[in-house]
């Protein structure tokens, strides 16, 4: 009977949540067809089966985590052209289409690919070492319905009884939220709640205390006068404020290219070419989206390119490689109402450089006290890879730029 293990989702995740699922046992599925949604620490993503057949058993339930190379679920037979790992067989005459998602060490076709329109499903992922296989979930309810060992830890370093908890998974099975829920309803009035840091929480809570641990980090700020901003903002059909920060920002690293680097051992690796981070606020949290190759990208293409990411964040499309690899920051975090921020690197990058709410204040202009449209931008910055003089002078670049935007895109 082929058993569907949780493959390995790339960029060395070692587990996922089971969001939800989109089969149920007894459902009859065919190959890359999405069987169930996971989360992991940078994304969420459907996963595909490389097996077709009826599904005897899903091995887990929502709010579940399971390490890469568990078991998913069982289905009764296996797919069409599949065999030992590693292995391809022709498929039966009349088949024109097999597993066009490709999970290495199942077997695929060389048919073309489908494609799925919810979610992006996992395009390429590996096969894992075999974990002990958890038992399939029970048909009837016992009085202790748990069939994840992970709950039942849970619940005993808790002290919860599970004989007097509900189970809110099929056939009242109870769930880790279940759990957890008996947890947080048993804190006294006035102590608060627990909220437990997993899947993408956990991530972004281990990358900021290791950039807080290993980067020296310092900050510089410098106060600009964005009136010119505005005006070339409104002039430019479709093109955003952060596009143009991070169109300013993009032709600074080229003049100091020190702050587009990270550390690696005893190393400052300068790198050629910028994979733009930006931070994108969703109903998951913070994210950091990646334009790849920014340096290439001309101002109305960067603008697009930073549109379709925010929209695919917000929609909860992104997939683990558009949160990765990047190589500096920009942040807006002006959209919340404060003027500054002392921004926490992206680790393992070197910078990152935000710009805060833009208001009007008192100015001086050729001796004459005015009311312009006034920012502060502020610049956090690895003092391994460079001294003061370069991040001063990279972000007073930038400061430039944004106080005569159109000169600067004119030689951009």
């Amino acid at each position: 009977m082929p058993e569907f293990k949780l493959p390995d989702l790339g960029e060395g995740l070692t587990e996922a949540e089971i969001v939800r699922w989109l089969v149920s046992v007894g459902e009859t599925i065919t190959v890359d067809q999405p069987v169930v949604e996971v989360e992991t620490a940078k994304a969420a993503v459907e996963v595909p089966s490389p097996f077709a057949g009826e599904v005897t058993a899903l091995h887990g339930a929502a709010g579940e985590t399971l390490p890469v190379g568990a078991p998913l679920l069982s289905v009764g037979g296996p797919a069409p052209g599949f065999t030992e790992p590693g292995v391809v067989v022709p498929e039966p005459a009349g088949e024109t289409e097999g597993s066009g998602n490709v999970l290495i060490g199942y077997g695929t076709s060389a048919t073309k690919r489908r494609r799925r329109s919810p979610r992006r499903a996992v395009a390429a992922v590996t096969s894992a070492a075999v974990a002990p296989a958890p038992v399939a979930v029970a048909p009837e309810r016992t009085s202790t319905a748990v069939i994840s060992p992970i709950v039942r830890l849970l619940a005993k370093k808790n002290g919860v009884d599970l004989r007097s908890v509900p189970g809110s998974g099929p056939h009242g099975v109870i769930r880790r939220c279940d759990v957890e829920r008996e947890i947080a309803g048993r804190a006294p009035s006035g102590e608060g709640r627990r909220i437990p840091l997993k899947g993408m929480r956990k991530a972004v809570a281990e990358k900021l205390a290791t950039s807080r641990r290993e980067i020296p980090e310092a900050t510089v700020w410098v106060d600009v006068d964005a009136t010119g901003l505005l005006a070339a903002r409104d002039q430019l059909d479709g093109v955003g404020l952060l596009a143009l920060l991070a169109r300013f920002a993009v032709a600074g690293l080229k003049k100091f290219p020190e702050l587009n680097s990270r550390v690696e051992r005893d190393a400052i690796v300068v790198l050629d070419r910028v994979h733009l981070g930006f931070a994108a606020q969703t109903e998951r949290g913070l994210v950091v989206p990646v334009v790849r190759d920014a340096q290439a990208l001309s101002t109305r293409a960067l603008s697009e390119a930073l549109r379709e990411k925010t929209a695919a964040a917000r929609a909860g499309e992104l997939t683990p490689a558009d949160l990765t690899g990047g190589t500096f920051t920009v942040n807006n975090y002006g959209v919340f109402g404060v003027d500054g921020s002392a921004a926490i690197i992206n680790h393992p990058e070197a910078a990152i450089l935000g710009m805060g709410r833009i208001i009007d204040r008192p100015w001086v202009v050729d001796g004459v006290l005015v009311a312009r449209k006034v920012c502060q931008l502020t610049l956090a910055f690895d003092h391994r890879v460079c001294d003061g003089g370069t991040a001063g002078g990279f972000l007073r670049f930038v400061a430039d730029c944004v106080e005569a935007p159109v000169r600067a895109l004119a030689d951009l």
